[in-house]
This record gives C-alpha cells, sequence and structure tokens, in this order.
C-alpha cells in the first residue's frame, strides 16, 4: 500500500481513551502492572498499528447494520480484549488513508448499539 495511513480518535472514542490513559496512568503510579485497563489500553495500541497497516483489518459491517448514528458509508470492527470493541470508519484518496475511530466500547453497550439484545 503506497498510501499512508493515518488513525485519528473522535468524540466518544476520544473521551474514552483518555479516560483509559488517565486510569492505567494512575495504576502504574501504584506500581500495577497487568490490570484490565492496562491490558484494554495495550490492545487498542496494537489494534490501532495492525489498522496502520492494514486499514481492512477489522470486520466490515454490512451497510444495513450500521446505526444511523454513526452516519458513515462503512464500518469496520476490532475486537478488542475483555470482549471490548473499537469502530472506525475508512476515508482517503490517492495520497492517505485516514481511519477515524467512532466509538470505543464494551460488549454489553455494543449490543445495545446494534440491537442484538434488549435489557
Amino acid at each position: 500500500m503506497n498510501q499512508s495511513v493515518r488513525v485519528i480518535l473522535l468524540d466518544e472514542a476520544d473521551s474514552e481513551y483518555k479516560r483509559l490513559n488517565e486510569i492505567v496512568g494512575n495504576q502504574r503510579k501504584q506500581g500495577m502492572e497487568s490490570t484490565k485497563e492496562i491490558q484494554l489500553l495495550r490492545s487498542i495500541k496494537q489494534k490501532f498499528e495492525f489498522v496502520k497497516a492494514n486499514p481492512f483489518y477489522g470486520d466490515n459491517i454490512p451497510k444495513k447494520c450500521i446505526p444511523q448514528k454513526y452516519n458513515v458509508q462503512n464500518l469496520w470492527r476490532v475486537e478488542l480484549s475483555q470482549y471490548w470493541r473499537m469502530l472506525y470508519t475508512i476515508k482517503g484518496d490517492e495520497v492517505e488513508i485516514i481511519c477515524f475511530v467512532l466509538d470505543i466500547i464494551d460488549h454489553e453497550r455494543y449490543n445495545k448499539k446494534f440491537g442484538y439484545r434488549k435489557k
């Protein structure tokens, strides 16, 4: 792939990522090395690298299943540790591909957002 690939966090994904980074920072100050949050953050960072190497790394979500909330033409899902999900859309041109991360959510919120289970 000749085009450069960037991963940009938007809105809820950016907020969740910052929240998680803060939690992990505090945990590391306390000497913790392997909490759920540390594992999740490591998983997210690893998947960022996978997506940069191959923007089509995730599972493509069929158009008819994309929640209207996202207002995108394509949506990709990456599974993270502890059943979390990262959702992103791909936009690009001849020079650059940008993967906009729209959401980083836990399994329960993912199911609700996609209507898989009602609670």
